[in-house]
Parts: structure tokens; C-alpha cells; sequence
């Protein structure tokens, strides 16, 4: 690889001279060559290198080539005894070393020493015949290494060869050669082969140093590569002429950065910038191999590290990033792993190929389709990695792009990945204010740097998240793509910290932006992504750019899919995206598509919810006024919710308890179907439920009203019945309000149903489930707003508690609200199980008495059960509230207006013609209809009925509209104790009753005299006087059946029977009721002919006023037959006529 790459890259000479006079001193430590050194044909004793040397310097004296050392010429003499070990003086090689490594600021060696040294090296690098001495050290390796043995000999390219191949050397010896000869090469760019002519143009042009010897220290000729660099870096992040490199210069400029890649003692600039740093960061860190750079790059950002180490190996990694050769570790490690997965391909472009992005991304590409990449790259990978995430510089890219937003925003942050995260934090917050080519060098970083592989790679995120991985994700190993998961499933919670909060969303933003740099979503669900949304490989491109998250949002599209609606994912698959959307759902910003399309939207109306999980609760209450593109893909979100309400993070964790408790059974289940949210409204009230499930319970509830696809199993069971019987009504309330309609209708009309049977069961639950909250019933709230802040403020939403309390000021209410509560009434009285208040106060109750009930006759058992010794006083008392409303109309007694069908049109239709729809009648056309019972007018079935509701309101005045209304005052100011008592039974009535002289309102004793009326028409309508006479009714009248009074009249026989003695406390309600009748018949106006016939026929004068009323009648006809025709007699002819 080096061997082609030094081809394309350098200069046409492409070779390195030979060194032999380095060979020949450092063999001097191997006795195999000390013969060679001491032979009369060593190079080393040429009368030739002494020569050379001396032509290039005359100043020099001539030196005998055998005794020739450096140490004993006198430019020299003085600094190596000052400055380099008396046991190296003797060595050439090593004097050179010692002394070319001394640091240019302590400007120890004189200038002619310098001169000196620079022309031995010289002359070192420009002597073919050394050759000959490399090609008897590296016998073997040249024979192994099949293009070092093809060179031509003779031109210094055999060294030149060797210096290519040197990772590949084993040969102990050779090695060694070729190491210390690369050592001296790279002391000078202007030893370095092709170097000086290739970039000579470039060198002055960036005033990078002096190409004449004498300009230059040799020990500063460092300083012209670095300059070099540096203008290639900036080539690349600024893009502008002024630092324009040639092509052969700038491969030169890469070629001598790989060769220097392995010890950095050949990058000069860099070794002479660190040696103190290296001391104190790196002193056991052995030289070679790269291990010196890699322990200098790890504390790069220690705060004791000098800015000029920190700004070379900035450079060096910049040079890293634009070819990964020059990281001599990471080339090693992958050398075979590129080979094998073609990430070094012929047909590349050479600087694709050798940018560190490419082999990043080619060989996370592999990893991520599961093939085998070794344990030693992925550990280079990951370290490179790591350092493209701390140091943003690294990226040109970034660079490019990103200068105005770093310069405005993110200044002064350079460590530690600060800077990126700066960046990820302020196109989190708001888009707008980075710029699109800024967000896209972003997201091509964060998938070069794959930090959803390992967490560790994002330093800020680890320092940050350290706290939390040991307590929450401890259970989970180091490094595993895992510990993102369950660091938002930890997210906002009480082991989090806020800091990890935001590092992790800033990363998130951009993970959530590109399928594949999920790991675990990628290996899953590529085979389905392919398949289904035509997504591409993990490092292809195509001119076909995908919007952020498409290919997510067809995944998840297809997650939710049945069997009917086409091909779904694969389990595996599934399961991972319902992972993800669990945990994005914490956050709208993690949802591309939505945080896109909803950007306006969110700024108009959500701008000041900022907690979790506000902005997409606020875009779904505000569903209605969103614009098109964001209302489709909120609704969507919302549809999906329905289906599987874990989704819904936040609201899981606060449910833990009434999940544990109530739904955990649901909660397992793999497909959720709605079933966990329907659990949820069903247990809302347990007391396990805590104020924050309960409002994102009822949250929910109220977005599923405006639109029936959110309730997905009224949407499963009812779709096609909406279609056919509903279309074109979206809001779930008024589905609901349209189906409902539509079986009641059936049911009353009697014909087959044409909603059918599993989109009835769901109907009811709908129905059922809408009662529980005002707001649940849009018409309803609407009408009653007003109202409600009126006269139920500070009444809680839940539990019906608000529709209590409109019930309970009904008479207050406006007429729309007045009207809408009616209706509500009407229909929970027709079917009380949607009477939610009823329902929940009589739950124990109606489990108690009403077990095989229908849900229709409900409230008809609780009735008959009312005055049992084991009814709950809360539900009894419920109880006779709604008798109480029930017998305020005859409309919301559903038994009652059935069994009177015929007789309330019969007889009190004067009454129905003033009715209005919406407005209660107060009880008039069951007064109509008590009248008529006591005059025994009614039909069967509608005299039972009347009956009982005479027995009933006998016992509690209140059950008696009429009475109440006419009689309030007279019961304030007689009946006062009577009315105040705990439990009625029938006090008020007889308290009326016995003040009858006393009440001075027409209409109240009109009432009471009706009470009478009604009492002495059957005694099982006088309660006082039934219990008296109880007794007395099963020892004289037990043979006689109830109704039509006649049990009454047995006991009024029995009182007149002297024979016959009567309970006490019964003889004198009998007498207190004749003098109230006696009284009532005096008083009583007759309304019509009806009621005085009645009148005469109850009076005790009765045969009387007959005999009368027939004289007066014979008396007439007798007048008539004595005077004649008063009118003028007409003849017979006008009659014929």
C-alpha cells in the first residue's frame, strides 16, 4: 500500500538516497558486521564521502577516511564534548543524533557546526555506492519483498524501496537501518528526495522558509513541512486561493506525513513543539509504531499541555482526517480489513479513498451489516472516532460551514466536543439560526463518528452521563449501543441529571435524523427497510436525497399495519421501532418530520410550553387551527398513539402504579390495540392514580374527541359502519351521537340493526367512557361555559362532578345550557348506566341488588330497593335525586310515558299542547295524570304506574314538583322541622295536611287537597295511614285486594261498625282523614262537569241533590207541556213545500 501510494504521490524521482553511512555506524553494535566496518572497502572509509564532504565546505580540512570522525572536527569539537556522551563520540551516528535533536530555542550549537552537519547528511543521502551495504544488511528482506528486488540498482531507489516497505521488515538488522536512515532523512525537507523540487514553488509562495542551506538553521527546516501543512489544512477548511497547494506538492506533503507516521521523533516540527510534553505525559510511552502520537493525542486537552504541542498535533490529526495513512496505527490495524471489504477500491478517487471519513463510514458500513471487522481496528476506529467528536477543527467541513455559528454562538468552547455539542444544541433550540450547509456537515460527522455505536466516542455525553450510566445503566456493559437506550428510557427521571439531559437530546436530535446511526433499528430492520421503503446502504448516497427520518416514518407506518393492509415488519423489527418511538416520543424535536412540517405551528401556538412532552399535547389541542401539513402528520402521530399508548413515555411512568395495580395484564401484551388506555380511563378514579396519569389519561380522552380514528378500537370496530351510516363526520362526538341515534332508533322501532354487533359493544363503551367528563361532550361544554364558571367554580372536571353540579342549578342555568342538560337527561334517564354520578355511587350497590339487571332497568331496581336496611346511604340518597328529576317530566320517566302511551295525550293534552321540547314540564302531566288516578280513570298499566309514583312522593314531598313549587313558602314557615329531618317519610305531607285551614296560598291548598284526593283513593298511597293501620287493614280487610279504593272502604265499615275495635293510633288517622275529606269536598272547586259530577256523587248529600236536580227537571217539562209553543204554528202546506 505504502509502494503505491509513494508512486502516485511522489515527485518523478520517487526515491529516497541511500544512507549507508548510517548503516555502517549502526552496525558497528552487531559483531556479524564489524569485519565490513573495518575492511579497506567499507564506504565508510571513502575517500570520496570525505571528499564530498569537503567540496561542499572547503573551510573543512582534509581527514584521513580510516580516523574520520565528527567529534574531533573542530566546528564541532566543542558542542559534542558539551553536549553529547563521551561514549558516543567515537560513533559518527550517534553524535549525529544527539546532536540534531536538540531543541531550536536553546540555540546550543554553533552555525558551523550546523553547516557541518547538514553537508555530511548531504552527502550521506546523495552516495549510490552505500547501496551496495543496504542490499548485504537486507539480503533476505529484499528477497521477500518482490518490487524491492525488481529495482534498478545503482540509483539509490533499492533504499528508497526498503523505506516504502519498512512495516513489513521482521529482519532485525535491516530494520534497525532503515529506522535510523528514515531518522536523518527527516530531519531536513531538503534531504528528502523530490521534496525541494516538488514544492519549491509552494515553499516561497506561502512563505513557508528559505530553500538556500544557509538561510536556515538545519534544525528549524521542520518548521517549512509544518508551514506546508498547515496550508493544506487551511486549504481545506477555508477553500480560498491564498492557501492553494499544487497536487504533486500536496501529495509530497501527505507522503512524507505517512512515512513520519510510525515515530514521531520524524515529524521534527512536532517533535521539537511536545519534547517537554512528551516527558510529561508520555515518559514510558516507547517510541515507534505510532504509540508517542496516540499517548500525545489523548491529552491533547489536559490543561498542563502547551498550546504549540496542542496546535502540531491539532495539524497532524487535521492531516490524519485528510489521509488516514499518516496515522501509522490505524493503517496497520486495518490494513486487512480494508482489503477485504473493497474500502480501498481502485476506482475511487484517491482523496475519497484516503480520507478518514471514508474508511470510518466503509467499515462501520460492514460492522453494521454484521460482518467480522478485527478487534485491533475497531479499537483504532474507535479512538479516531472519539477524536473527531472533541475536536471539531478535525472536520473541515465543519470549518467551512460552521464559521458564523461558531464565531456567534459557540465561541470559546474548543474542548472537549463542547464546541460540537454548542452547535447541536443551538439547531436543536431553533433550526433557523444554523444554516443549512452547518446542519448537514453536522449530520455527516455524527454518522462519520457513529457515537450511536458506542456512547463513549461523544466525550461531552460520557463526562456528562457517567453518573447516570453507573446507577441506571449499570446492568448493561461499556460501550454497548444500549446505553443510549436506556438513557432515554431513564430520561426525565429522578436519576437523571440535567446536564446528561441535554447532551443526550442534543445527540438524539441528530441520531433521530438519520435511521442508520441506530445500530440495534439498523441491524433489525434493514432487510425490512430495503424491502419496504427503499432505503440505502449505510454509507451510499444517492441522488435521491430522503427527507430527515423518511425511512423511520415508513417503518413505523408499516409496525402498525394488519395483516389486511398489506406487508408489516418483521418482529424483530417491530419491536425495535416501537423501542424508539417509545423513547422519541419524550421529545417532539426527536421526531423529524413533525418538528418540520409543524415548525410554524409550534412557534404560533406552543411557545411557552417547554416541559416535556408539552409541545405535542399542545399541538394536539390545538388540532383544529394547525395548518394542513402539520395537522396530517399530528393526527397521524395521535392515530398511532391510540393504538399503542406506550408510546406516550411520560404518561407510562406516571401510570406505573394504576398499571401495577389494575392493568397489568394489558400492559404485557405485545400488541396493545388500545386495550391499556381503555384500563386506564376504566381504574381513573382508583385510588393508586395519581394526579399526573389522571390528566394525561383524560388529555388523551379529549384529543380522541376530535376525531374518531384516535380511538383505535371504535375506529377498528366502527369504520365501515361510519362509512355507511355516518360519512363525512369526522368528530368522534358526533359518531358517537349518530351511531347512538341509529340504535336507538332500530331498537325502538323494532327492526333489524344496522350497526352491528361489535361496533355496538364498542359504541357502549365510548358512550360510557364520555360521561365521565364534561369536556368529553363538546355540544354540552360548549352550551354551559358560562354556567360553569357561574355556578360550578372550582368544581373539578373529573368524575362528572361538573354535570352534577349544572343538574343541581338547573333552574339557573341559561336556556342553551338549560336545554343541553335536558336532552343529557333525558338520555341518561333512558339509560341509566350512562348516568356516570349514578353508576359510580351505586356501584356496590348494584352489584348487591341488581346483579342480572339491565342496564335500562337499572335505576328501576335501585328504586325498588331503595328502602332496604342494607342500601348505602350515599346511593339512596343519589337515588332520590333522580326520582326527583325524573318526576319533573313525565319525558324522562322512560316505564312511565310507555305505560301511559294512550293516557296522557287523553287526558292531559291542554298541558302537552304549552310543552316545549327542551324544557321540563314541573311535574304538571303527572299531576294531570294523579287526578285521573283518583278518579279511577286510567288505564291498568298506567295506574300502576301512577300509583307507585304516588306511594313514592307521599313519602318525600320533594318528589312532588307541585307540591314544592306552590307550597316552598308554607313549608319554610309550618313544615319546617319536618322538611329538615335526615330521611323523609312522609312528615311534610302530613304536616300540609293537618295545617290545611292555615294555608293561605290558593295553589298550595289546591295541592294538598289533591294529596287528599289521591290518598282516599287506594290507603297504599297514604303511607302514615297504612303503616296505623297495617294491623287492622290484615285482620279485617285481608280478603279484599288492593286498588280502586276498595281497602279503604273496608276500613271505613269497619270504623262505622261498632263490633269491630280498630288499632287506636289507626281509628284516629281514619277520623283526621274523613273531616280532611269532609273539608276538601266543601273547598274543592270543581274544574269542569266531571269533577262536579264526582263531587256530587263523593258528597254525603248525594241522593239529596239527585232528588233535587230531578224535580227540577220534571218541574221544566211540565211548564213546556202547559204553555205550549211560544213560535208561531206553520201550516202543513209550507211544511209539504
Amino acid at each position: 500500500i505504502l509502494r503505491q501510494f509513494a508512486l502516485a504521490k511522489m515527485a518523478p524521482c520517487g526515491r529516497v538516497p541511500v544512507l549507508l553511512l548510517l548503516t555502517i555506524l549502526l552496525l558497528i553494535f552487531d559483531c556479524g558486521l564489524l569485519a565490513l566496518l573495518e575492511s579497506e572497502n567499507s564506504p565508510l572509509h571513502s575517500e570520496v564521502d570525505v571528499g564530498k564532504v569537503n567540496r561542499m565546505d572547503p573551510v573543512l580540512p582534509a581527514r584521513r577516511p580510516s580516523t574520520w570522525k565528527l567529534a574531533d572536527e573542530e566546528a564541532c569539537r566543542e558542542d559534542v564534548i558539551r553536549i553529547c556522551p563521551k561514549h558516543t563520540w567515537s560513533n559518527n551516528l550517534a553524535v549525529l543524533e544527539c546532536l540534531q535533536d536538540i531543541k531550536e530555542a536553546d540555540n546550543e550549537i554553533s552555525s558551523d557546526c550546523n553547516h557541518l552537519l547538514w553537508n555530511y547528511k548531504y552527502n550521506l543521502t546523495t552516495d549510490p555506492k552505500f547501496e551496495a551495504v543496504a542490499a548485504d544488511v537486507c539480503k533476505s528482506t529484499i528477497a521477500e519483498i518482490k518490487e524491492c528486488a525488481d529495482e534498478e540498482r545503482g540509483k539509490g531507489y533499492l533504499v528508497s524501496c526498503l523505506v516504502d516497505h519498512r512495516t513489513n521488515i521482521t529482519e532485525y538488522q535491516c530494520h534497525q537501518y532503515i529506522t535510523k536512515m528514515t531518522a536523518i532523512i527527516y530531519s531536513d525537507y531538503r534531504l528528502i528526495c523530490g521534496f525541494l523540487e516538488t514544492c519549491k514553488a509552494d515553499i516561497n509562495r506561502l512563505q513557508c522558509g528559505s530553500i538556500r542551506a544557509t538561510d536556515k538553521d538545519v534544525h528549524s527546516q521542520g518548521e517549512v513541512v509544518a508551514c506546508l501543512e498547515k496550508a493544506l489544512v487551511k486549504e481545506a477548511e477555508q477553500q480560498t486561493p491564498q492557501y492553494q497547494i499544487t497536487e504533486d506538492c500536496k501529495k509530497s506533503i501527505l507522503r512524507v506525513a505517512e512515512l513520519s507516521s510510525d515515530d514521531f521523533h520524524l515529524d521534527r516540527y512536532l517533535y521539537f513543539s511536545c519534547r517537554e510534553d512528551r516527558e510529561r505525559f508520555c515518559e514510558n510511552t516507547q517510541a515507534g509504531e505510532g504509540r508517542v502520537y496516540k499517548c500525545l493525542f489523548n491529552h491533547k486537552f489536559e490543561d498542563s499541555m502547551s498550546e504549540r504541542c496542542r496546535e502540531a498535533l491539532t495539524t497532524r490529526q487535521k492531516l490524519i482526517a485528510q489521509d488516514y495513512k499518516v496515522s501509522y496505527s490505524l493503517a496497520k490495524a486495518c490494513r486487512s480489513d480494508l482489503r477485504k471489504y473493497r474500502c480501498n477500491v481502485e476506482n475511487l478517487p484517491r482523496s475519497r479513498e484516503a480520507r478518514l471519513s471514508y474508511l470510518l463510514l466503509c467499515l462501520e458500513s460492514a460492522m453494521h451489516r454484521g460482518r467480522q471487522v478485527s478487534s485491533e481496528c475497531q479499537g483504532e476506529m474507535l479512538d479516531y472516532r472519539r477524536m473527531l467528536m472533541e475536536d471539531f477543527s478535525l472536520s473541515p467541513e465543519i470549518i467551512l460551514n460552521c464559521r458564523g455559528e461558531i464565531e456567534h454562538h459557540c465561541s470559546g468552547l474548543h474542548r472537549k466536543g463542547r464546541t460540537l455539542h454548542c452547535l447541536m444544541r443551538v439547531t436543536r433550540a431553533e433550526k433557523t439560526n444554523i444554516g443549512v450547509s452547518c446542519q448537514q456537515a453536522l449530520q455527516t460527522l455524527i454518522q462519520e463518528a457513529d457515537p450511536g455505536g458506542d456512547y463513549r466516542i461523544d466525550r461531552a455525553l460520557n463526562e456528562a452521563c457517567e453518573s447516570v450510566i453507573q446507577t441506571a445503566c449499570k446492568h448493561i456493559r461499556s460501550g454497548d449501543p444500549m446505553i443510549l437506550s436506556c438513557l432515554m428510557e431513564h430520561l426525565y427521571t429522578e436519576k437523571m441529571v440535567e446536564d446528561c439531559e441535554h447532551r443526550l437530546l442534543e445527540l438524539q436530535y441528530f441520531i433521530s435524523r438519520d435511521w442508520k446511526l441506530d445500530p440495534n433499528l439498523y441491524r433489525k430492520c434493514q432487510g425490512d427497510a430495503f424491502r419496504l421503503c427503499h432505503a440505502q446502504g449505510w454509507n451510499e448516497t444517492n441522488e435521491m436525497v430522503m427527507p430527515s427520518g423518511a425511512i423511520f416514518s415508513c417503518l413505523y407506518r408499516h409496525a402498525y399495519r394488519t395483516e389486511d393492509q398489506g406487508r408489516r415488519l418483521s418482529r424483530d423489527c417491530k419491536s425495535e421501532v416501537q423501542r424508539i418511538l417509545h423513547q422519541r416520543a419524550l421529545d417532539v424535536k426527536l421526531d423529524p418530520g413533525l418538528q418540520e412540517k409543524c415548525l410554524v405551528d409550534l412557534g404560533k401556538w406552543c411557545n411557552e410550553k417547554t416541559e416535556a412532552g408539552q409541545e405535542l399535547e399542545c399541538l394536539q389541542d390545538h388540532l383544529e387551527d394547525l395548518l394542513v401539513v402539520c395537522r396530517e402528520v399530528v393526527g397521524n402521530l395521535t392515530e398511532l398513539e391510540s393504538e399503542d399508548i406506550q408510546i406516550e413515555a411520560l404518561l407510562m411512568r406516571a401510570c406505573e402504579p394504576v398499571i401495577q395495580a389494575h392493568c397489568h395484564e394489558v400492559a404485557d401484551n405485545q400488541i396493545d390495540s388500545g386495550d391499556l388506555m381503555e384500563c386506564l380511563i376504566r381504574n381513573k378514579y382508583q385510588k393508586e392514580m395519581n394526579e399526573k396519569c389522571a390528566s394525561g389519561v383524560t388529555h388523551f380522552q379529549l384529543v380522541q374527541m376530535k376525531d374518531f380514528r384516535f380511538s383505535y378500537k371504535f375506529k377498528m370496530a366502527c369504520k365501515e359502519d361510519v362509512l355507511s351510516l355516518c360519512p363525512n363526520i369526522k368528530k368522534k362526538a358526533d359518531v358517537v351521537l349518530c351511531l347512538s341515534t341509529t340504535v336507538r332508533n332500530d331498537t325502538l322501532q323494532e327492526v333489524t340493526h344496522r350497526v352491528s354487533v361489535k361496533c355496538r359493544k364498542q359504541l357502549r363503551v365510548e358512550e360510557l367512557e364520555m360521561t365521565e367528563d364534561i369536556r368529553l361532550e363538546p355540544d354540552l361544554y360548549d352550551a354551559c361555559k358560562i354556567d360553569i364558571g357561574k355556578f360550578c367554580q372550582g368544581v373539578p372536571f373529573g368524575n362528572a362532578q361538573i354535570v352534577e353540579c349544572l343538574k343541581e342549578n338547573k333552574k339557573q342555568l341559561t336556556s342553551r345550557c338549560h336545554q343541553n342538560v335536558f336532552k343529557l337527561q333525558k338520555v341518561e334517564m333512558m339509560d341509566p348506566e350512562l348516568d356516570y354520578t349514578l353508576m359510580r355511587v351505586c356501584k356496590q350497590m348494584i352489584k348487591r341488588f341488581c346483579p342480572e339487571s339491565d342496564s335500562k332497568n337499572m335505576l328501576l331496581c335501585l328504586k325498588q330497593n331503595k328502602n332496604s336496611e342494607m342500601m348505602d346511604p350515599k346511593c339512596k340518597q343519589m337515588i332520590t335525586k333522580r326520582q326527583i328529576t325524573q318526576n319533573t317530566d313525565y319525558r324522562l320517566n322512560p316505564i312511565l310515558r310507555k305505560a301511559c302511551e294512550a293516557d296522557i295525550p287523553k287526558f292531559c293534552h291542554s298541558i302537552l299542547n304549552k310543552a316545549d321540547e327542551y324544557t321540563e314540564l314541573e311535574g304538571q302531566v303527572i299531576s294531570c295524570l294523579k287526578l285521573k288516578y283518583a278518579e279511577q280513570r286510567l288505564s291498568p298499566d298506567c295506574e300502576d304506574q301512577i300509583r307507585v309514583i304516588i306511594q313514592e312522593s307521599a313519602l318525600d314531598y320533594r318528589l312532588d314538583p307541585q307540591l314544592q313549587i306552590h307550597c316552598s313558602e308554607e313549608i319554610t314557615t309550618l313544615c319546617a322541622e319536618e322538611a329538615a329531618a335526615q330521611e323523609q317519610t312522609g312528615q311534610v305531607e302530613e304536616c300540609l295536611k293537618t295545617n290545611l285551614l292555615k294555608l293561605k296560598s290558593e295553589a298550595c291548598k289546591k295541592e294538598v287537597l289533591n294529596v287528599l284526593k289521591e290518598s282516599k283513593a287506594d290507603i297504599f298511597v297514604d303511607p302514615v295511614l297504612h303503616l296505623a293501620c297495617a294491623l287492622d287493614i290484615k285482620h279485617f280487610c285481608a280478603a279484599i285486594p288492593p286498588g280502586k279504593g276498595r281497602q279503604m272502604s273496608c276500613l271505613m265499615e269497619a270504623l262505622e261498625d261498632k263490633r269491630l275495635r280498630l288499632q287506636p293510633e289507626c281509628k284516629k288517622r281514619l277520623q283526621d282523614r274523613i273531616e280532611m275529606w269532609s273539608y276538601a269536598a266543601k273547598v274543592a272547586s270543581a274544574e269542569g262537569f266531571s269533577d262536579l259530577a264526582m263531587q256530587v256523587l263523593t258528597s254525603p248529600s248525594k241522593n239529596y241533590i239527585i232528588s233535587m236536580i230531578a224535580l227540577s227537571v220534571c218541574f221544566l217539562f211540565l211548564i213546556g207541556l202547559v204553555c205550549g209553543r211560544f213560535s208561531k204554528r206553520v201550516t202543513r202546506e209550507l211544511k209539504d213545500r
